[in-house]
């Protein structure tokens, strides 16, 4: 198998500068592809994965955006077509959320995770769409979780935001067939990240993970970045709307 399976290929991640999305973003790079980066908060993040992105030999590009924001997630794919005119993959990783029971929830944070995880996932394919026309076609994933399909403690905002990705994925999958346009989701198990040490209960969740996984190990946002990739390859050409779980047999133990 050749290691560079995406050598002249532009990928756009979301949420790009740390944690699985870096993990997603410099698996490309290691393979050939010009990458895009983007990020809202840590700009000295966003840069020190993008040199270590560069230093594979391929391009690399961050732009700040709030892809929750309408306006700003219209903005950076502005700016991608000025500067690439063009997408062959965009991997929609960016997220939020908070851990609270549902009797708790509220009008802004509902909004706020909701416009981040789920409507971001529509409107950036929509502005993708085009720019991977140009290119002959191309390839959509979204990052998903195992609360889009089970109860876990206080997660009912985001379990909810991730099951709205996983059902958007399979009307992209059949839409944008016909533009050679493939589309698909890839859902971790547990997965120890920045993301997670702003849960109260990250400890408790690690614990409980590697004590229910079969496969003996928690899942390594590596380990969602190599499905990602395989996804985006001839090999996954009839894999359409599907959610692949990469959780180490974790959802298999009742």
């Amino acid at each position: 198998m050749s290691q560079k399976r995406f050598e002249g290929k532009i990928v756009l991640v979301t949420g790009g500068s740390r944690g699985i999305g870096k993990a997603i973003a410099l698996k490309f790079a290691s393979e050939g592809a010009d990458v895009i980066i983007n990020y809202l908060r840590k700009r000295s993040a966003a840069e020190e994965t993008a040199e270590e992105i560069r230093a594979y030999g391929v391009r690399c590009h961050t732009i700040k955006a709030d892809v929750g924001d309408l306006d700003s997630l219209n903005a950076m794919f502005d700016e991608i077509e000025q500067e690439f005119d063009g997408l062959d993959i965009l991997v929609n990783n960016a997220a939020s959320g908070y851990i609270r029971p549902v009797m708790e929830q509220k009008p802004k944070g509902w909004e706020w995770t909701m416009n981040i995880n789920a409507r971001s996932h529509l409107f950036a394919a929509q502005r993708a769409v085009p720019l991977m026309q140009k290119r002959g076609g191309g390839h959509i994933i979204g990052i998903s979780s195992l609360g889009s399909q089970f109860v876990l403690p206080e997660y009912v905002v985001i379990g909810i935001s991730k099951a709205a990705v996983e059902t958007l994925t399979r009307y992209l999958a059949v839409e944008l067939a016909p533009y050679n346009i493939k589309a698909n989701a890839v859902s971790g198990g547990v997965v120890d990240t920045d993301a997670l040490k702003h849960f109260p209960n990250r400890e408790a969740m690690l614990k409980n993970g590697l004590e229910r996984t079969p496969a003996g190990r928690i899942v390594t946002p590596e380990d969602i970045a190599n499905v990602v990739a395989f996804l985006c390859t001839p090999d996954a050409d009839m894999i359409r709307g599907q959610t692949i779980v990469v959780d180490g047999g974790y959802s298999l133990l009742a």
